[in-house]
């Protein structure tokens, strides 16, 4: 069965194109016009993933993401792959902020976007197979098979690419890894990032599993190399 994907793009000629050149990859594309509309699309259809437009004609993708990320059950862990403006790494940021997974700029090469879709794909299939169901660290769970994340059995709330990286990281306890080996790491092959986007979403990680973000005791910061999970925690 074809993946099911989303693109929410006020640009109707550009969705076009999008749509048949990914749909000649074997996926199935459905489109909606504006913000509102695509919200509405992903409840109905529960796609495998959305690619979602920064600029849309009633509210932006900032607050698509923001919404999708606020829905109930499955809805809400949808991947999202937000196209931004080129040269404009702030958006980036709040986007990875706000709970998207990956970013491309526009103008973008439709094998890029093609590749990041099938990696973003690849994690959560992958994911799903693990050889070990459950990963603990004191009162952190990682379940692999449900893909979620409990502290002191409290549920957490990330991102699909969010969990992904702490699964790599935690796998790899005590390694100190640099950002372009956790980036491999998780998708599996190397594609162009900017420097800031690990950074963003290990903020986000941290916030959802440490009991102080700020001081944390779980994923540690080695300056001028990259990070470290450490294996002695609560």
């Amino acid at each position: 069965m074809s993946a099911q994907l989303l693109m929410i793009e006020d640009d109707a000629r550009l969705a076009g194109m999008v749509s048949e050149y990914l749909g000649q990859s074997g996926f199935e594309v459905s489109h909606a016009l504006d913000g509102l509309g695509g919200l509405a699309r992903v409840q109905e259809l529960a796609p495998d993933l959305v690619i979602l437009d920064l600029m849309l004609p009633d509210i932006d993708g900032l607050e698509v993401c923001r919404r999708i990320r606020a829905l109930p059950s499955d809805a809400a862990q949808v991947p999202v792959l937000m196209l931004t403006a080129k040269g404009d790494p702030m958006d980036r940021i709040i986007g990875l902020e706000l709970g998207a997974d990956d970013y491309l700029p526009k103008p973008f090469e439709p094998r890029e976007l093609l590749a990041r879709v099938r990696a973003i794909l690849r994690r959560r299939t992958e994911g799903a197979k693990p050889s070990n169901k459950i990963i603990r660290f004191g009162s952190l769970e990682i379940d692999r098979d449900s893909r979620s994340v409990t502290v002191g059995g409290a549920a957490t709330e990330l991102t699909s690419y969010q969990f992904d990286l702490l699964v790599a990281l935690a796998e790899r306890a005590g390694r100190v890894l640099s950002r372009d080996q956790i980036m491999e790491a998780v998708r599996g092959r190397e594609l162009e990032a900017f420097d800031r986007s690990i950074d963003v979403h290990m903020g986000r990680i941290r916030a959802a599993i440490e009991e102080d973000a700020k001081n944390p005791k779980r994923i540690l910061t080695v300056r001028g190399v990259g990070y470290v999970f450490a294996k002695q925690q609560d």
